[in-house]
């Protein structure tokens, strides 16, 4: 199923499948969106997230690919989820408008399998920018000034664990170690200047070229589910 998206007069095509009908071409032209730059999804390492991710979404103007996410929506430990395997966006003025109908199509999806329901998004991030996927969410974590709890670093055990990083996880700083590359995250450049200081203090001492990322989740609330106007801007 395919539906069509216009942001700031860019119409973009959105497309979500089952990464099983994911072909070789289409991860070929994945790949190419970050060929020359971090953080090297090459065409390899893309094939073994189609074994691991149930869903891929895809955002094109035209026929030219612009973004695509690997996803699963599911529940861990009976708490409805939204988990963001990887997402790339293509590093132009236009960024921003493609990372939004990404999410636009993930929230509706999860409204869909979770009706009524308050909806956990985790994914991994490698910079501040990514920070912005979290705009409209509610109780992210981690955040400046705010002193996670017990069942915080819970849930940064409970999503590493789904990330396949359980042993390299850090639950006190939210920071994920693994000991190869290339690492899952969403990666996304903002168009929109700069992020306010207590964002990128987050990641002070984080080495995302050497594969740490920060575990990070929020809430999208029933309520702004059914409204339909998540994402919202930043």
């Amino acid at each position: 199923m395919q539906f069509l998206v216009k942001w700031i007069g860019m119409a973009l095509t959105v497309t979500t499948k089952d990464t099983t009908a994911l072909s070789d071409a289409e991860l070929e032209e994945m790949a190419n969106l970050c060929v020359d730059r971090e953080p090297n999804f090459d065409i390899g390492f893309l094939s073994k997230q189609r074994e691991e991710w149930v869903l891929v979404t895809q955002a094109r103007e035209g026929e030219r690919l612009r973004g695509y996410s690997f996803e699963t929506l599911e529940r861990i430990g009976g708490t409805p989820s939204l988990l963001i395997g990887l997402m790339l966006v293509e590093r132009n003025a236009k960024s921003d408008a493609t990372l939004r109908a990404i999410l636009h199509d993930q929230f509706r999806r999860a409204l869909l399998a979770f009706p009524d329901e308050d909806v956990l998004m985790g994914t991994r991030l490698s910079s501040p920018d990514g920070l912005r996927a979290f705009t409209g969410l509610q109780d992210v974590v981690p955040r400046t000034g705010y002193r996670p709890t017990g069942e915080d670093r819970a849930w940064a055990r409970r999503l590493a664990k789904r990330f396949g990083a359980e042993k390299w996880v850090d639950d006190h700083r939210f920071v994920l170690s693994p000991p190869i590359t290339p690492v899952g995250c969403l990666d996304y450049a903002n168009a929109k200047g700069a992020l306010p200081d207590d964002a990128v203090a987050l990641f002070d001492g984080l080495r995302p070229e050497e594969g740490e990322r920060l575990v990070v989740f929020g809430w999208a609330m029933a309520e702004a589910l059914a409204s339909g106007k998540l994402p919202r801007s930043s």
